[in-house]
């Protein structure tokens, strides 16, 4: 019987989903609905939701927003071409690209313009990994294991970059996989995987020894919620990704009496409260957080959004 739930720190919402969804909202209240959004503005159900309830309308591709209306790009990033689509519709665009993603891009720009095959370590088919392969389609080739390293054809001089997203472990064991092959091989200066993603694996690795059971609050397309996911099963602990409280499944808790609770990047924090009244609604009154750590990280809202929401200012 579970008798306790501990609550990992931090979890949830990073600085790039927050800036992400404030886009959104701000822009809607700006501009008023619809607002367009380029695929999900971030990776949970219930974010997306709870902005087409206020007027958002998602759309797969820029080219399905109507001429002159304003779109959304989401915090995935996307790929240059993707810019120039917009333009030639004269779409009024708003990029909420993390900070941390368009650094990757950058990167990328730079050593494919210097002559390097770069190597994108990530998961194919992420929008991240998407938009990030077209900054430099003809040099950026995409490695997502250990043994895609070993079957790399390269006759230029490499450097590597990667999506902000992935377990720190896993992409460890590649980067060293890639410099056992490439001596050479050229590194960026910090690694690209976020701050959060590292802080938020951390924080599973330092509870596991005292639960269970670990409950991932995140949707099924959030690579970093199930990469939470991954980090408890590889320490030996039982771990499920849910999208909410009507997804626990109650023969999860037999034998189980320390429970642990986290949430991905793009989940808010209301979910969390949703599994912690699902089990006090069955007993469980000793819900508390596992140590405290603070993120202070924080992300102004992109140029074009700032610019428009000062002029309104001014004409008040």
């Amino acid at each position: 019987m579970v008798r306790k739930v501990l609550l990992a720190s931090p979890r949830g919402y990073c600085a790039g989903v927050e800036r992400a969804v404030d886009t959104v909202e701000k822009a809607l209240d700006l501009y008023g609905p619809p607002v367009y959004v380029r695929k999900q503005i971030v990776h949970n159900l219930h974010v997306v939701r709870d902005l087409e309830a206020r007027g958002a309308v998602f759309v797969d591709e820029e080219t399905e927003v109507p001429e002159g209306a304003t779109v959304v790009f989401s915090a995935h990033g996307v790929a240059p071409s993707v810019h120039a689509n917009a333009a030639e519709r004269r779409l009024q665009t708003i990029d909420a690209t993390c900070p941390l993603v368009t650094k990757v891009h950058v990167q990328a720009r730079r050593y494919a313009a210097e002559g390097y095959t770069v190597v994108l370590i990530g998961h194919a088919g992420h929008e991240e990994v998407v938009g990030t392969m077209g900054e430099a389609p003809d040099s950026i080739v995409l490695v997502e294991s250990v043994a895609d390293v070993a079957r790399l054809e390269v006759d230029t001089k490499v450097a590597y970059v990667t999506q902000t997203t992935l377990s720190v472990d896993e992409t460890g064991e590649i980067i060293t996989a890639l410099r056992a092959r490439f001596p050479d091989i050229h590194a960026p200066k910090r690694e690209d995987i976020c701050y959060a993603t590292s802080n938020r694996q951390w924080a599973v690795k330092e509870m596991l020894s005292e639960i269970e059971l670990l409950l991932v609050i995140g949707s099924r397309n959030s690579s970093n919620s199930n990469r939470l996911v991954e980090v408890a099963r590889a320490g030996g602990v039982a771990a499920h990704l849910i999208d909410d409280e009507s997804e626990i499944d109650e023969t999860w808790m037999d034998g189980v009496t320390v429970v642990g609770v986290t949430s991905g990047a793009s989940a808010p924090e209301k979910l969390v409260e949703g599994v912690c009244d699902w089990f006090r609604a069955r007993g469980v009154d000793d819900i508390e957080a596992y140590r405290l750590v603070d993120e202070d990280v924080e992300f102004r809202l992109p140029v074009e959004l700032r610019r428009e929401l000062a002029l309104a200012e001014t004409q008040r």
